[in-house]
This record gives structure tokens, sequence and C-alpha cells, in this order.
């Protein structure tokens, strides 16, 4: 068989071949028109796509133009304003520089150039095919910059154009190009938008890189960001951008890299950072990392590429690694803390119809699946005994199923019987401790005066005065019943009281009351967290927020009926001031005031309200300021006595002391939160807070707490787990 002879290629096939490199898609266009328009300084670009750029592609900006006497030539190859000689190359600043752009797209689809300079008197407009004008330019009006529209993209290349992807997936390309450019030039606006339609993205003039990456990728990633700097002088670099810390992650590497100010890729630089983030983030997840890295102009080939979307420079391999090394050393900086966002859940929240109840009657007559069955006693050790557990009944004749919703008609009878109960809460503490009182030969700790010469220095330790007596301590009974003294049931008719009650009881949310009446309490995390169980779902619980409720609805319920702690010596409220405004969360500033002058203060406000203190919540506050006694709002229960100064201090000043009813709910609410605070410390019982907590305040929440519609919104209590998703877990390995 003959060699067949060699040939010259005609232009036409030259240009063809040489556009299909430069030009692969419709995002390759645009980086090239985006880049001219950066290179005439313009300061707005506005992006305009129909079909994912295969239809229409218009670029327009508001740069320097281009002279009348350039467009016969402005489409030809190897046509630059930018390039002289082949030296050149080392110190390249601009762009573009091989003039291959719109030479390449005036070969494979329709061009239109409409631009105008500072100094023309009008705009003018030519049409380009196969980088030759198609007519002279015509004069039209117009603003200064240049307008660039590229219509019917390969056209002439049938295999190009079908082997392209969809038009969405083109403009998510395009997107993405602009999206780049737009972080990257932050003091130029740019705006990008299909055909008809309002901008997908916009971005102002003379921004910011961390306000545009805000603008487009959202706060998640913008309140996550680090500033990133390093200057290396041997190796002749320096780098800049932005890198997400340790508490964002993603399943997408999202890497934005432009080297001397051009978009490109570099394989080793991202893979070594992807590994600096792995060991700190969760297995396939990456993070966003923008850099601009500058290098010396001379270190650079740019060459090496058709579409410059590569680019080679000298000790690439030491420039990455120390790239690399400095970022995990930022990453190191930043680990101080992780973040986590929770959202509240309340189990099983829905909406309640009659049609709904009606349902759930007929469900409880029917087996259920083992999903939902739950173990409810630990001393029980039969499966099926299981499924007979029964809580401790409100009504002895009427046994009720643990863990069974009520109907609308049991569920009003529950409440009602609960709010009895709360009112009837302290006669029957009462009852039982008149008899202890009379049984028992110990006696109530009465009142001692002070030493007043003693400085707030010799004040005795709170932790010694609120506590029992000797005796009381070697029967181990519990501490109330030596500390209480005898009232008298009082009723309250005050209506800003009563108002306050039904306040609390409209706003009680049916599902956490029941959740709550029927929980079983798992365990303690620690003294502001427990784990409790409610049907087939594990819940965590903030105990103190929960017990800040409840702590305010027992002042109210038991107003004008609390017994209290007496103290073996009665304290100075001046010198518990003094101690309180020492501490860091008074906020006490040289601006208030001396502390002694505020202290004298403080002890003259409470000293003038102790009638009402004494007559309504058993705060006993002798006429020299001597604090005597606080009350008791749950038995078997001691506030944390550390907490005594700075509840007295908010009390003086929190207390709203003018209007009843403000004053009344202002007070509950400062109390609530002082008994809130549960101790760490083993109480004057011997008792340790997770006995506290077990056998004394999540008892109380489930007999007397009425739940606030709010913890729908605070995260008090959030799902953690719950048993058919489990199952549903386990079915699926």
């Amino acid at each position: 068989m003959d060699r067949k002879p060699i040939r010259k290629l005609s232009q036409e096939v030259i240009n063809r071949i040489a556009a299909g490199e430069v030009i692969q898609r419709p995002a390759n266009a645009l980086k090239e028109l985006i880049e001219n328009s950066l290179d005439a300084k313009a300061s707005n670009i506005q992006v305009t796509v129909k079909n994912g750029g295969l239809k229409l592609l218009q670029i327009q900006d508001n740069g320097t133009g281009i002279r009348k006497e350039d467009f016969e030539i402005v489409c030809e190859r190897f046509t630059t304003s930018k390039l002289q000689e082949f030296e050149d190359l080392h110190k390249i600043s601009t762009y573009g520089f091989r003039g291959e752009a719109l030479a390449s797209i005036s070969h494979v689809a329709h061009l239109t150039i409409i631009s105008k300079t500072k100094n023309d008197i009008c705009a003018y407009q030519a049409e380009y095919c196969d980088s030759k004008l198609k007519a002279k330019p015509k004069p039209l009006a117009g603003n200064q910059g240049t307008i660039i529209t590229v219509e019917d993209l390969f056209y002439n290349m049938n295999v190009r154009r079908n082997a392209l992807r969809s038009p969405a997936e083109e403009y998510q390309k395009i997107s993405d190009v602009v999206t780049k450019y737009a972080i990257h030039n932050a003091l130029v606006g740019f705006a990008l938008k299909k055909h008809g339609a309002n901008n997908d993205i916009r971005t102002p003039v003379n921004s910011t890189h961390v306000e545009n990456i805000r603008l487009i990728y959202g706060s998640s990633i913008a309140r996550e960001l680090l500033d990133f700097n390093l200057e290396n002088d041997n190796l002749q670099f320096s780098c800049s951008g932005y890198m997400t810390n340790v508490n964002y992650s993603t399943k997408k590497f999202q890497f934005l890299l432009f080297i001397n100010h051009r978009l490109v890729d570099s394989p080793s630089l991202k893979k070594c950072i992807d590994a600096v983030y792995q060991t700190y983030l969760p297995k396939n997840s990456h993070p966003f990392v923008y850099l601009s890295l500058e290098l010396n102009p001379n270190n650079v080939d740019i060459n090496v590429h058709p579409t410059k979307h590569e680019v080679h420079f000298l000790n690439e391999t030491q420039v990455v690694e120390s790239i690399a090394t400095a970022l995990e050393q930022k990453l190191l900086g930043s680990n101080s803390s992780r973040v986590f966002y929770t959202q509240s859940k309340l189990p099983g929240l829905q909406i309640e119809t009659r049609e709904t109840l009606r349902d759930k009657d007929d469900s409880r007559k029917v087996a259920e699946s083992p999903k939902y069955t739950v173990r409810t006693d630990s001393n029980l050790q039969k499966l099926d005994k299981f499924f007979d557990v029964s809580r401790k009944n409100i009504f002895p004749d009427k046994p009720q199923d643990a863990n069974v919703s009520l109907t609308e008609a049991e569920y009003d009878k529950h409440h009602a019987h609960f709010l009895q109960q709360q009112e009837s809460f302290e006669d029957r503490c009462l009852d039982k401790t008149v008899q202890d009182l009379n049984d028992s030969p110990a006696k109530a700790a009465t009142e001692q005066p002070s030493n007043d010469a003693a400085d707030k220095s010799n004040v005795v330790s709170l932790q010694s005065q609120i506590s029992a007596s000797q005796e009381a301590k070697k029967c181990e009974k519990p501490l109330s019943k030596h500390l209480i003294k005898k009232i008298t049931r009082v009723d309250t008719k005050l209506t800003s009281v009563l108002q306050l009650r039904k306040s609390v009881e409209e706003n009680c949310h049916r599902t956490l009351r029941e959740t709550f009446a029927q929980h079983v309490f798992v365990g303690s995390i620690s003294p502001s967290q427990a784990l409790i169980q409610y049907n087939t779902q594990l819940l965590l619980c903030n105990t103190k927020l929960i017990l800040e409720e409840l702590f305010y609805q027992l002042v109210l319920y038991n107003f004008q009926n609390f017994d209290c702690y007496r103290f073996e010596n009665a304290m100075p409220i001046k010198d518990l001031a003094l101690l309180g405004l020492d501490l860091p969360d008074t906020g006490w500033t040289e601006e208030d005031g001396p502390k002694e002058e505020l202290a004298v203060r403080i002890s003259e406000i409470l000293t003038e309200r102790g009638p009402m203190l004494r007559e309504y919540f058993s705060i006993n506050i002798g006429p020299n300021g001597m604090l005597q006694s606080l009350p008791i709002l749950l038995e078997n229960y001691i506030p944390n006595p550390l907490g005594v100064p700075l509840y007295l201090i908010r009390l003086a000043t929190e207390v709203d002391w003018e209007e009843e009813k403000k004053c009344f709910d202002s007070f509950a609410r400062e109390t609530a939160m002082f008994y809130a605070n549960v101790s760490s410390d083993t109480d004057e019982n011997g008792k340790s807070w997770k006995w506290v907590t077990e056998y004394v305040l999540y008892p109380a929440l489930k007999e007397y707490f009425i739940p606030s519609r709010r913890f729908t919104q605070n995260a008090a209590i959030l799902e953690i787990a719950n048993l058919p998703n489990l199952y549903k877990v386990f079915e699926r390995c």
C-alpha cells in the first residue's frame, strides 16, 4: 500500500481545530470573555445566557472599549494589545496574551461586538464570521464599554454540540465560572442571569471577599471562614485567602484557586489541602477553600494549556508543602471549640382532633408491634411481663397503661386533678412535718445574733449557715422535717397572683405535659442535663431551664404558704451583697459606683420590703438588715447556698417593686433562677446531685410540672433517639 502524501492543511481547517482546543464548551468561552473585560479595567460585568449558552451568551462591561480602527483585526488570530515580544511572557500581568479567544469563538459561532471608547462620539457594532468582518462597523448609540454577543455556539460542529450536556448543566458550569471570578475580583460587580429572567448571581461593586462568599454561598460558610495569609521570601511567593474551620463540612470539596489572579487547577495542592482537613472532618466530608497565590512571574509558565486551565511553576512541590503546613497550623490554632447545631423536637407532636383521638382509642385494643414496646422497669426479668407494665395510677380506681396517650376527656380529668394537687401540695407536706415535729425531740434551729464586729472576711461560710442540726444528721431524716415552721394554710385572693396562675395553665403544652407526667428517668449527665424516656423515645432534658419554670410555678401556687429554712446565725445582707459584687456574674463596673454604697443600698431596699417578703414568701429580714431565713420550695431540696449573694443582688435590682403583678412575676422568676442552680456538691443530707436529680427533682416534675409552650422553641427537651427509627437502622444492616 502506497503512503499518502503529506499536505498542508487549509487555513480554515487550522482555525477550526484551534477553536476546538480553546473553546471546549460555553463556560470556556465565557471565561475568556470575562478575562478580556477584566483586562479592560471594567468595574461592572453583566452576563446573560440562553439555553445553557448554546443559543445565546452575552457579556457586557463598562471597560475601556475597542477603538474603531481595531475592529477589523480584533477577531484575527494572534492579535493582542498585551504582548509584543516573546520575552514579555515572563512578565505578563494580564489574563489574555495570545489573541485567540475572539478568533476561536468567531469560527464556531456567530459573533457580534458593540463597543465604545471614552473618546468616541458613538458606539460601533460589527459582526464576524471566521475571524473576518462581515461588513464595516455601524455607528449606533451606546455607553462606554463593550458588549460581546455569541449566538449559536458550535452551529458548525454537530459532534461537539451533541457531546455537550444538558442546558441546565452547562448553565451550572457557567455559574461556577462567574462565582469564582466574582469572589476573587471583589471590587468588580458581577451579575448572571438567564435571558428574560432575574439575576441568579449579583455582587456589588467595591465589595469584599467574605461578603461575596456570603452572598453566593450563604452564611453557613461565611460565618465559619478563617483568614489565611502566608509569605515565603525563599520560594518567592505569597498566598492569601479564606478557608472554613472544622465546624463546617460538605460532601463536595469547594476549592477556588487563583495563581497570579488566573483561575487554574492544581491537583497536587488540592489533594494536600484535602488530606490536611481529613484529620478534623468526618469521613467523606470536605471544606471550602479560596486561595490566591502570587508567584514571581519569572517562575511561572502560563503557556502550557490551550485554555490556560493549568500552569507550571518552579519549586511546585516545596510551595505546595509550605502552604499545606501553614494551613494545618491555622486549623490547629482555631480548634479551641466545636459548634453543633441542634433543633428542638417535641416527642410525638401532632395536632389532636376528635378523629385522631378516636383512632388512638381503637389502636389500644390491637396488639402493638415489638418496635413500639418499651421496657420501663429493670426489675422485671421476664419478657412477657414487659407487655403489662403499669405506671403509678393517678386514680386508684382506674388503672392506666404506662406510656399511653390520654384521650381528651381523660386529659381534662387528669389536668384538673393535677391542679388540685398543686393546691394541696403544702398541706400534705405540712401535715407530715407537724407530726415529725411532735414526735422528734429535735428543735428547729433558732435565730442567733451574728457578730457585727467582723468584716466581710469573717463572714461565716454560707454552706455551714444553711445546715441542719447535728441531731437531724444523726437520724438521717429529711432536712425540711427539722427546719419547717408550722404555718396555717392561706387561700390567696390577690388578683395579680390568680392571673399569673391562669396564664401558666393557659400556656400549658398538652404533649409535653403528658411527656413529663409519664416519663421514666434514665440518668443524669450533669447537674444541668438529664435523660428521660417517654414511650419509644429517648429525650435529653435541659434540667436548669425546666427547673426554672417548675420553681416559678411553685412560687405562684404556694404563694403566702411557704415554710422556711432558718439560719443558725443570721447574716448581714450588706456583707452578702459585697461578696456578690465581687463575682463576675454581677457585671459591676466603676461607673456603677463604689461597692460599699451599692451594698448599703441593696440592704436598705430589701429591709424596706422585709414585711412583704416575710408575709408572702417567708424570707425573714430583720430591721437591722440581717437575713434570717429562705423559703422552702420543694421538700428535700436545698438550693446552692453559694448563689445567695447574687440572688439578693438580683432581688434588689431586677424585681419591679412598684407594680404588684410585675413585682410578683419578676420575684418568682428571680427566685426560680436561684433555686434551679443545682449544686454539684453533696448537700447537708449527704445526698449527691445525682441522687437529688433522680429522686427529688424529676419526681417533682412528674407530679407538679406544667410545661410551657415556649419549650418547643428553647431546646429544653431534645429527642436523641426513638425505637422505630433504630429498628429501621438495624433492618438495613
